[in-house]
């Protein structure tokens, strides 16, 4: 017999993952209580923040990829910084979620002065992803298997995603992670990240429908 998640029946899923410590942690958004792991294979720290009782189906997930300038530094070039918030206003609205945070997914894991090089490339004209494959790099290089090994240990059973990518769903999928929705997280573009958001919606599929607002206000 087969589980859901193609783990033989009875045996334990072999993990990638250690976890390290708990330790409570306030923050601006909410409380949450922040769970450090260790990636065995890669040997990234990595941490989750939980909201609740998250033993549980259809706890809300978000499986957030490090970005040091938009989360740090509140960067306009992306929208990363202000997901990460909505995402923490979200799980604590809700009563009960996780957060995962990743480390080694900067700039859709090419590493942070790769990606510097694309921003700089795309400053004379490229966009995100003929960025990237000017360098010689994938478009997106990022791995969920770690995200999906934190969970399980986590015990969630199945999520409600706050994600727009769905190659972020599909991926968590193969890893054995049951999707039940995935719920948009829209944030309001600026004058500039709209032609960064467009080429995600455009060339890497994600479901962003908020930006045919701006669309239809300009002139043709």
């Amino acid at each position: 017999m087969i589980d859901t998640d193609g783990t033989p029946h009875g045996i334990t899923r072999p993990s990638g993952v250690e976890h390290v410590v708990n330790v409570q942690l306030s923050t601006d958004h909410g409380d949450f209580l922040a769970v450090g792991y260790l990636d065995l294979d890669r040997g990234d720290e990595q941490i989750a923040l939980v909201h609740g009782d998250i033993e549980a189906d259809d706890v809300l997930t978000r499986v957030h990829s490090e970005c040091l300038t938009g989360d740090a530094f509140g960067s306009r070039h992306c929208e990363c910084g202000e997901q990460l918030s909505a995402a923490l206003r979200a799980i604590a609205r809700e009563g009960r979620g996780v957060l995962v945070y990743l480390q080694g997914h900067e700039g859709r894991g090419i590493g942070l002065l790769a990606k510097l090089r694309a921003m700089r490339l795309q400053a004379d004209g490229l966009d995100t992803v003929e960025a990237n494959l000017a360098l010689g790099l994938p478009d997106d290089a990022r791995d969920y298997r770690v995200a999906a090994e934190m969970l399980h240990d986590l015990g969630v059973r199945s999520v409600r995603l706050l994600s727009n990518n769905p190659r972020k769903s599909e991926a968590l999928r193969r890893h054995g992670i049951r999707i039940s929705e995935q719920v948009p997280l829209l944030i309001p573009p600026r004058e500039e990240n709209l032609s960064y958001l467009r080429t995600k919606r455009e060339r890497l599929g994600h479901h962003l429908p908020h930006l045919d607002l701006d669309l239809a206000a300009e002139p043709s």
